[in-house]
């Protein structure tokens, strides 16, 4: 069976793909107590490490065929607004220099880099991929719309393979039929609220209203943020994009309210047995700074099956 590590392994989007494609991961780590802790309760079988990444003695991380690796986006990604020299994100630009000082000691066979389609552009990025070729590794980008591999949103993200091939190697991924946001939505539970009710904003009213115009009493919309503009989302195709804190908003005649820890699960692919945290606020964030592990998984059979 490929043996792989999870880098960055946060909530542990990736970890849920790698099992699924028929991997076993046996190292998991990440800075954060608390992703550690839940990635430890969903995979007890690895070896968990809670540290920062650029500290770790890699003589001590078991070998292995497949490296994963998320490093931290915020640095790269537009949700992070026009502000620049910011220290903390620049600071977490950095993070992607450990898996090239894990492939350096370790040298598996191949690795697969998420982040955002904005880490290309980073000023550091020539040095960085430089890097990893004077280490034998081919790199091939493949950037991708997560919904276009089975998740039930549109969530575009980069997909970095590192291959030992003559060659870049370009996946076969195969186009998947979109699944609609319906397919997780559930009208029987949650916290709701009336739409008309005083001290509620009026840019909300009027998307409510354009909504209704557009798809009748039952919707989804962003809550914040110009996502899908002010007219709404048909729940007959895939959600925008899941982040960190509640974004989404339901409709469902003269009420609404957020989508639901669980649903925010459902729409990044995670299966339903995921043990998650009783706060709600926590789960949000880890769930949208995760891999949506149906993409992730189509990403590494893709890759496992061209090797």
């Amino acid at each position: 069976m490929i043996k792989a590590i999870d880098q960055f392994a946060g909530f542990g989007g990736f970890s849920w793909a790698a099992r699924q494609a028929g991997a076993e991961v046996i190292w998991a780590a990440n800075h954060w107590p608390d992703a550690v802790h839940w990635h430890s309760q969903n995979h007890p079988d690895a070896e968990h490490a809670c540290q920062d990444l650029h500290q770790v003695d890699w003589s001590q991380v078991p070998a292995h065929d497949l490296m994963l690796a998320s490093p931290c986006c915020q640095g790269h990604s537009k949700a992070r607004g026009k502000k620049s020299g910011n220290p903390q994100h620049d600071a977490s630009r950095s993070t992607a220099w450990a898996p090239v000082s894990c492939l350096e000691y370790h040298r598996p066979e191949a690795g697969v880099i998420e982040n955002t389609p904005e880490f290309v552009n980073w000023e550091l990025y020539p040095a960085w991929e430089m890097a990893i070729r004077a280490l034998g590794y081919q790199v091939s980008p493949h950037i991708v719309d997560c919904a276009d591999l089975g998740v039930p949103q549109h969530r575009v993200r980069l997909f970095i393979v590192l291959t030992r091939s003559q060659a870049p190697l370009i996946l076969g991924l195969q186009q998947h039929q979109h699944v609609p946001a319906s397919s997780f939505i559930d009208f029987s539970t949650g916290t709701w609220t009336p739409i008309e009710r005083p001290g509620r904003a009026i840019a909300t009213l009027e998307r409510v209203r354009n909504g209704r115009l557009q798809y009748g009493d039952r919707f989804l919309m962003p809550y914040y943020g110009s996502g899908s503009g002010l007219t709404g989302r048909s729940l007959d195709r895939p959600i925008g994009t899941i982040t960190t804190r509640d974004r989404w908003a339901l409709v469902d005649g003269d009420r609404m309210r957020m989508l639901t820890a669980d649903e925010c699960l459902a729409a990044m692919s995670f299966p339903k047995d995921t043990r998650r945290p009783d706060s709600h606020r926590l789960t949000v964030h880890m769930a949208g700074n995760a891999v949506p592990p149906a993409a992730g998984q189509k990403v590494i059979e893709a890759l496992l099956a061209a090797a």
